[in-house]
């Protein structure tokens, strides 16, 4: 009698299993849904219509993609936005990873030399922003540095590449902690042998970064890699505070992304064309991810 209870019992917890893990996993589905694949899905069919801020719109097909490859601004935000890439993803995946090394060691008052490489990625990037547009004012503190030392002012935030340049400053200044902990990690991962062994053999301290230290974090790297070059393609703010709303002289230092923040919005916005530039983007980003990872398999092989 017991027996059959306790296989009745049994039967009834293995009908319910199936079904638990949905129950548990609904909550994080829903938001995942409601925030990032219906605004996804929202996107991908606005690209298809006409549609407005206050209009509706109606299907146009290829419209606005065929719209796309006769503006300008497009072409403008699509080259600076190459650029980013081009001149921030090195630097985040090399600095970073000299930064972890230098603070891995165990010296008294290391702690602190982590913490102040680590706090610019908890600021507001707004802060940040705005901190680096009083310091490159034209009236700010580094130009009137190099007034005194006789270099003369300097146009940071009137020069188109200028404006550029330093945007790409701040966001690898921003990011270095960031990354400088995903290459700590890994670096606790190499084996100490393998740099004494090197050391044996007479290899000096670059040679053992060139011949131990990166085969052994190539993984991470690879990865820093990929989250760089997709935060640096779809970069906004600093580039925003820098050049301000119209994107500089002319607005030729216009970003993928604040073109679609400034095509999109207001009240007679054009959100389907918006739509539009937010799936090239999309469509880029996951290019360069797939590119990245394609040639980490390469170097595999």
């Amino acid at each position: 009698m017991a027996s059959s209870t306790v296989s009745s019992g049994t039967r009834r917890v293995r009908r319910q299993l199936p079904t638990s893990p949905w129950l548990f996993a609904a909550p994080g589905l829903l938001i995942a849904g409601a925030f990032i694949l219906y605004p996804f899905v929202s996107t991908l069919v606005n690209s298809f219509t006409d549609r407005r801020t206050l209009v509706p719109g109606e299907f146009v097909g290829l419209a606005n993609f065929r719209e796309l490859l006769h503006d300008d601004m497009f072409w403008i935000g699509l080259r600076n936005s190459t650029l980013y890439v081009l001149g921030v993803v090195p630097a985040l995946v090399l600095l970073p990873l000299l930064l972890a090394m230098l603070v891995q060691k165990t010296i008294p008052g290391i702690t602190f030399f982590r913490s102040a490489f680590y706090t610019p990625v908890v600021a507001s990037i707004v802060v940040v922003g705005l901190i680096w547009v009083w310091l490159l004012d034209e009236r700010g503190l580094v130009n009137s540095v190099l007034e005194t030392i006789g270099v003369g002012r300097i146009g940071f935030l009137s020069d188109q590449w200028l404006i550029l340049l330093s945007a790409m400053a701040v966001t690898v200044w921003k990011g270095l902690g960031y990354y400088m902990i995903i290459y700590l990690a890994a670096l606790a991962n190499v084996p100490r042998e393998l740099h004494e062994a090197a050391a044996v053999d007479g290899a000096g301290a670059l040679r053992r970064f060139v011949t131990v230290t990166m085969p052994a974090v190539r993984s991470t790297m690879v990865l820093v890699a990929a989250l760089a070059s997709v935060a640096a393609f779809k970069v906004f703010s600093e580039v925003y505070l820098m050049a301000g709303p119209d994107g500089g002289p002319a607005g030729e230092d216009t970003t993928l992304v604040m073109l679609v923040q400034r095509t999109g919005t207001g009240l007679t916005g054009r959100v389907g064309y918006a739509s539009a530039i937010s799936v090239v983007v999309f469509v880029v980003t996951l290019v360069l991810m797939l590119l990245v990872l394609r040639a980490d398999r390469k170097e595999e092989t």
